[in-house]
């Protein structure tokens, strides 16, 4: 055991962890006790998100874009005790999982899932102060950003909004404390969440290497009337957003005509992500057009992006009363003008794991001059028919050597078993190529391989967060088991002060009394009960009923 947490130690990468910790810090509720869990893969080749076009200038316009996928996970619980009291058991309140998808061309950050389980009225919280789930939220994306940010690379966050009761923790709508948004709220929270990034003080320092950021939302079987009802009511935000989608102005292939053609098919132009309600849709075009037809022309329909989404609205997802909302946000680079010429210049030059990674600028550089010369020295130094008779012989003859195989005799040795001394993950040899940034800064607390990420994960999902006492035995068990019982922990304090709005007496008294002036209000039963002992010409005429004693009968004749 000592050997084998000696080889994953080995395997670790020296991480700064003060930099997620001051972050969170500064958006938590002041004197706050949070605890945060990291964990991150590195950059995994993964299948590229669009369909390459079927232009055939060069044969590289017909291949894939090279594609990597790096995974975070991000969890917040706090103390399962009452507000004040600390003790070690834990309870998760939040989690976040992100994709990241990086290319030559540039960066998404995709956001897959965010759940909460509903436990964080623990902290009681005064009213009117913000949510730490969507500081939380915002503060991980904007500390992303910042860490994967690359040189004359355009970025790109991404998500859709789908309400569901739960999406990583199980149970957790049993708890009544849960508060599950709609549809319609669900996507005014993300849009508040991300339109932090675009303005406001708070993330300044993040906007202020970029040339310029926008914010895109569409909502398939809405008008733009009724979509921009989701967005914030600022000053800004009309010029900060446009209600529509920016695929053409996100696509690699719509920048270089020359080698991908003038006109791109929506095929190549609609990024499928994982549980992507978009990506179904498109497996099922995909599957009703013949190959042949969809390189000539694409699908057959939609054959434009706006029929795309119209076709979308009618979707399980996006109909029957239920709304998806996909939401962007773009952030252009600064682009000097030598930029084009510094980069592909210094692709060649950064160190790759793989040789792969430099094949095409291989193929491209290497000059075909040298072959033709090495054929005339050859010519004029040595014969030409002894060495190739000799050369044929001498090859034949080990490959009946290889074909034939080996007697084995004599006694049997038993060989020592042989103990694997990485258990880790592969990490790659260079952190930066052109197809991927990976700094030190914007790794997890924990580092794991892509299935031992997708194991946690899988396990998160297998437990129960019904009650109190299920997600505080959950939470343990997942801390415990994810990092095979080290601490991995990232405790933080909040610092920020939550300041509530205070109203004033003299301005609710005069609103009371502008009020009572102008409604005219209803006699109703209230009105009765309290005026019983008063009575009212409303209430005096009554219908008499005398008794049967005072009703003087006929005499019979």
């Amino acid at each position: 055991m000592s050997g084998q947490s000696q080889a994953r130690d080995n395997d670790r990468v020296p991480i700064n962890l003060h930099l997620l910790v001051a972050e969170l810090a500064k958006v938590l509720p002041k004197d706050r006790r949070f605890v945060a869990y990291h964990l991150s893969t590195p950059p995994i080749a993964t299948e590229p998100l669009c369909h390459p076009p079927a232009y055939n200038s060069t044969p590289d316009s017909t291949k894939p874009l090279k594609t990597y996928c790096e995974k975070h996970f991000l969890a917040i619980s706090i103390d399962a005790g009452k507000e004040g009291s600390h003790s070690d058991k834990q309870v998760l309140v939040l989690a976040l999982e992100i994709y990241i998808y990086t290319t030559s061309f540039s960066t998404i950050i995709f956001v897959s899932k965010a759940d909460s389980t509903g436990y964080l009225n623990l902290l009681d919280l005064p009213k009117g102060s913000p949510s730490p789930i969507r500081e939380v939220t915002a503060c991980f994306l904007a500390f992303l950003v910042a860490n994967r940010r690359r040189p004359a690379k355009q970025l790109v966050v991404n998500l859709f909004a789908r309400s569901q009761s739960q999406y990583l923790f199980p149970g957790s709508v049993k708890n009544n404390g849960k508060h599950i948004l709609d549809d319609r709220g669900l996507v005014k929270w993300w849009c508040k969440v991300l339109n932090s990034l675009l303005e406001g003080d708070e993330y300044s320092d993040v906007r202020n290497p970029w040339n310029g950021i926008h914010g895109y939302l569409i909502v398939p079987g809405l008008d733009n009337y009724e979509t921009r009802a989701f967005l914030p009511r600022t000053g800004t935000a009309a010029a900060n957003w446009t209600l529509g989608h920016p695929l053409e102005k996100i696509s690699p292939y719509t920048k270089d005509p020359s080698t991908y053609g003038h006109i791109i098919h929506p095929r190549s132009l609609i990024p499928t992500y994982p549980d992507d309600p978009k990506a179904r849709f498109i497996e099922e075009l995909e599957e009703s057009t013949p190959e042949k037809v969809k390189l000539l022309s694409g699908w057959r329909a939609p054959k434009t992006l706006d029929q795309f989404w119209e076709m979308m609205s009618f979707r399980q997802e996006c109909s029957s009363g239920r709304l998806t909302g996909f939401i962007w946000v773009v952030f252009e680079p600064r682009v000097t003008p030598q930029s084009g010429s510094s980069v592909t210049s210094s692709a060649p030059v950064i160190p790759t794991p793989n040789a792969s990674f430099s094949a095409s600028t291989d193929d491209t550089t290497t000059p075909t001059t040298p072959r033709s010369s090495r054929r005339n020295n050859d010519s004029l130094i040595t014969p030409a028919a002894s060495p190739s008779k000799s050369t044929g012989r001498t090859t034949k003859k080990r490959l009946r050597k290889r074909k034939t195989k080996k007697v084995l005799r004599g006694p049997i040795i038993p060989r020592k078993p042989q103990i694997k001394t990485h258990h880790g993950p592969q990490f790659p040899k260079a952190t930066e190529t052109p197809y991927y940034f990976w700094p030190e800064n914007g790794r997890g607390k924990v580092v794991l391989s892509d299935n031992a990420y997708k194991r946690a994960v899988e396990l998160l999902l297998h437990l129960e967060f019904g009650t109190l006492e299920q997600a505080i035995a959950s939470t343990a068990r997942w801390t415990k088991d994810v990092n095979m019982g080290e601490n991995w922990t990232l405790e933080i304090v909040g610092t920020r002060e939550t300041t509530t709005p205070a109203i004033s007496s003299s301005d609710t008294s005069g609103a009371v009394n502008n009020l009572s002036s102008m409604v005219r209000r209803k006699r109703g039963s209230d009105d009765q009960s309290l005026n019983q002992g008063h009575p009212t010409a409303e209430t005096e005429p009554r219908v008499n009923v005398l008794g049967a004693g005072l009703i003087k009968k006929p005499k019979a004749s």
